[in-house]
């Protein structure tokens, strides 16, 4: 998927919305592959590497998963790596690509023996600089989620990918907001220019807000990679069902991008070959408003303008004013000079 790749990128995020069950997350593939989405993203990790068992949960997490820790809510909420191997054998039997966001550098290790087409960094690995080079040593095109990070942040998360000989086209910034669900006031969709402009690497958005019109709108802006969260129901219990979309709801979100995609088209402002058979149906010519006879010196209240565009441009009309009538012109006939 890496070779001719067809922007924009739109990657199903899964997550950990299977609820650790490889069951539903073969599901998930199934519904982001009917989706017509270009990836399917899961998340990859061992829970004793990413969290303390001190550690808490988000408000968010709480309030949807009753879990007081993030030990606890992880670990029920982890697929073996045997599990991500069939997975990925499983979006190649769907015609999808696989993606899993690594957690720890145990991950990184073992999402790198896949040869993944991506390695994607989360927002809250921004600053964990030995998995940052762990990542860059892989070699693999990397896309960097930049929720809650500063312009600063960002470039120190980039330096160990320059370091290593990165060229540009290999790094993808994901902007993103963190909360769940994002408030609209707080996108700041504008921000993918700044991106862009500040470290010259195409730029993308990671959606946590809800509905689809925001992703779209990143598409309108130049987003060249969407990521969005979704579940096979927004009922089921776990932290981030209730900011994903349902299956109906990421048909038309992929649907929906891609159309914009195309209709943004080119820079260049031109008559198009579906509009050009209705040149003579909008546009006017010049007709006499009264009788006009051969010989007469045609004046301006001789003339109206009226469809169809087939005859004298009105853009012509003070060549006609003050001409010699040719032959007579009844009421609405177009103007011959």
């Amino acid at each position: 998927m890496t070779e001719n790749r067809t922007w924009p990128i739109v990657i199903a995020e899964a997550g950990v919305n299977h609820n650790g069950s490889l069951d539903y997350a073969m599901r998930l593939v199934d519904i982001a592959a009917e989706a017509k989405a270009d990836y399917v993203k899961f998340q990859t990790f061992k829970t004793e590497n990413l969290v303390a068992k001190s550690c808490p949960t988000a408000t968010y997490q709480q309030e949807k998963t009753g879990h007081g820790g993030q030990y606890e809510m992880l670990k029920n909420l982890e697929l073996s790596y045997n599990d991500f191997r069939e997975l990925k054998d499983y979006c190649e039997h769907r015609g999808i690509g696989f993606l899993s966001t690594p957690f720890d550098i145990e991950s990184v290790d073992f999402l790198a023996s896949l040869k993944v087409d991506f390695m994607k960094i989360p927002s809250g690995e921004i600053t964990n600089l030995p998995y940052l080079r762990r990542i860059a040593s892989t070699g693999i095109p990397v896309i960097i989620s930049t929720g809650m990070s500063t312009i600063d942040e960002i470039g120190d998360a980039l330096r160990p990918f320059r370091n290593t000989g990165y060229p540009a086209d290999k790094i993808f910034l994901l902007h993103c907001n963190t909360q769940y669900p994002t408030p609209y006031q707080d996108v700041n969709l504008n921000a993918l220019t700044t991106l862009e402009k500040a470290f010259g690497v195409e730029v993308g958005y990671s959606d946590h807000t809800v509905g689809v019109e925001v992703p779209v709108a990143a598409v309108a802006l130049g987003a060249k990679i969407i990521e969005k969260h979704f579940t096979m129901s927004r009922e089921l219990k776990g932290p981030d069902h209730s900011a994903s979309l349902e299956p109906e709801e990421l048909k038309m979100m992929v649907s929906m991008i891609r159309n914009v995609n195309t209709a943004l088209g080119s820079p260049e402002k031109f008559r198009t070959s579906s509009e050009t058979g209705n040149l003579g149906i909008a546009r006017k010519s010049i007709v006499a408003s009264r009788k006009i006879v051969r010989g007469q010196i045609i004046q301006e209240e001789d003339l109206t303008t009226k469809r169809p565009g087939t005859g004298l441009s009105p853009m012509i009309w003070d060549r006609v004013v003050g001409s010699v009538a040719t032959k007579d012109f009844m009421p609405d006939q177009q103007i011959e000079l």
